[in-house]
């Protein structure tokens, strides 16, 4: 398996190749050369798989160079019961995702059982256990700079803790996250982590992080490496969950389902897409926004149009508070039938700080009718409400981006398909909105009740290229 670069001038690479960088060389994202497809014979074989075996039986289609005893046993070490601890006290501890039914045909998988209680570690455990194989066998070193609305830099940073060979500079925006998700971070005593509170939003940090792998003699000199969903190994492994509810959440491959997918950067449900490419029976992928709804009016209207920091809104589900996908190329690419070069002439625009409108290509039509996506929004309010009513109708407390899901998968569900919301973190991470909503206090997991009164780390910087290329010199 080789990947190439959605802007189609960069050459094809291994997945080794790719895994320690981000961006391609022409600054587009990777993408495997084909998908591969399971038929309903391996769909059959996979249905009852543990979850490792599942992750298995979906890298390694990924992963082709790395020996397959050793792919095994870095996804054996990562999905384990010990790392995925976190579950609620109905569930087994060795469920990893455990599949919650609320109403007939109303799911929520559960995907935040993991060190830092959000659906990220799912990829990013796997993602610290590669790096460090790969720079073993190499005898390299990294040092990765990240960009986070929330959840990526406190996943990223548990991952990559004590790493070896491994530093993390990750760039978050100054008090624009949650208490909890900016004392998990920002706690962290490791000396290989760098936290970097940035004035502005996470598009302004996202930018850096691209302009700094742009800098392609700065990034080889420096090392650079990528975390963010940019990075090809984060999809990858976000597909198998998707395979994990498919199979939980039916009892024949006859069946379809539909998945609703809080969105903000697009590489959740990415992984989706990739999923449903790849032979997963999906009818649907729901994409749910907040009041951050870029992705939203392109699902509406076929106009992408990202808006700059003074048009990002700070929300009570900041995760999701992006208004420049990074993963959305990777979407339009398939849906412009892999033609990089009108991919170069749309971020072209992109990149520059406009839009694009494809509502009169024919490529539009293919959104839904092919590649089957639908969109809602979710706001302050709808939050509220939908955290009130899911606990008082089903005694589950979910947190506001997953109600932002359940909220626009109420408004698409159809009565015989299966709709499946993905989990994006565990309520204790915005308390502040569950006490707003219920008027009491999400329980925390043991080891977190005094989070946010540990020392923190960080400094707070200008959102400046030059400043975070000397810091990162500095410190290196």
């Amino acid at each position: 398996m080789h990947y190439i670069s959605t802007r189609g001038q960069s050459p094809a690479q291994s997945f080794s190749q790719i895994l320690l960088g981000g961006l391609a060389p022409d600054g587009g994202l990777y993408l495997p050369e084909t998908y591969p497809v399971f038929t309903d014979a391996d769909l059959s074989a996979m249905r009852g798989m543990s979850y490792h075996d599942l992750a298995f039986a979906v890298l390694s289609r990924f992963v082709t160079d790395i020996p397959a005893e050793d792919l095994r046993d870095i996804i054996k070490r990562t999905y384990r019961a010990e790392v995925y601890c976190h579950t609620r006290s109905d569930e087994k501890a060795d469920d990893i995702t455990p599949l919650r039914t609320l109403a007939p045909n109303l799911h929520i998988l559960g995907l935040s059982n993991g060190p830092t209680l959000a659906f990220k570690d799912m990829a990013m455990q796997l993602l610290g256990n590669l790096f460090e194989y790969v720079l073993g066998k190499a005898g390299q070193g990294i040092n990765i700079l990240g960009a986070t609305s929330g959840d990526t830099g406190s996943s990223a940073e548990y991952a990559m803790r004590g790493k070896k060979g491994v530093k993390v500079f990750m760039l978050s925006p100054y008090q624009k996250m949650s208490a909890f998700q900016t004392a998990q971070m920002f706690s962290l005593p490791d000396e290989n982590i760098f936290n970097i509170a940035v004035r502005g939003v996470f598009d302004d940090c996202q930018d850096m992080v691209k302009a700094v792998s742009n800098d392609h003699a700065y990034k080889a000199a420096h090392q650079i490496g990528a975390v963010n969903s940019i990075n090809w190994a984060r999809v990858a492994a976000q597909v198998v969950y998707y395979f994990k509810g498919y199979f939980a959440a039916t009892k024949a491959n006859t069946e379809q389902v539909s998945f609703c997918v809080p969105s903000g950067n697009f590489g959740n449900v990415c992984a989706g897409h990739i999923a449903r490419m790849m032979g997963l029976p999906i009818k649907h992928l729901v994409v749910a926004t907040n009041e951050n709804d870029v992705l939203d009016e392109f699902f509406r209207t076929g106009v992408y149009r990202p808006r700059g920091s003074a048009n990002t809104y700070h929300t009570s589900s900041p995760s999701m508070d992006i208004s420049k996908a990074s993963n959305f190329e990777r979407f339009i690419y398939d849906l412009m039938g892999r033609d990089a070069e009108q991919i170069r002439v749309l971020w072209g625009e992109v990149d520059k700080g406009g839009a694009f409108d494809l509502s009169q290509s024919p490529a539009f039509k293919a959104v839904t009718e092919q590649f089957g996506f639908q969109s809602g929004v979710s706001t302050h309010a709808d939050r509220l409400n939908t955290i009130r009513k899911v606990w008082n109708d089903y005694g589950v407390m979910i947190d506001t981006h997953t109600a932002d899901g359940v909220k626009v998968a109420w408004e698409r569900r159809e009565a015989d398909v299966p709709m499946i919301v993905l989990e994006t973190a565990q309520p204790a991470k915005f308390a502040e909105s569950i006490r707003e909503a219920l008027h009491q206090e999400p329980s925390r997991p043991k080891g977190m009740e005094h989070l946010e009164a540990l020392p923190q780390r960080f400094e707070v910087m200008d959102a400046s290229v030059d400043a975070i290329k000397a810091y990162i010199t500095q410190h290196i």
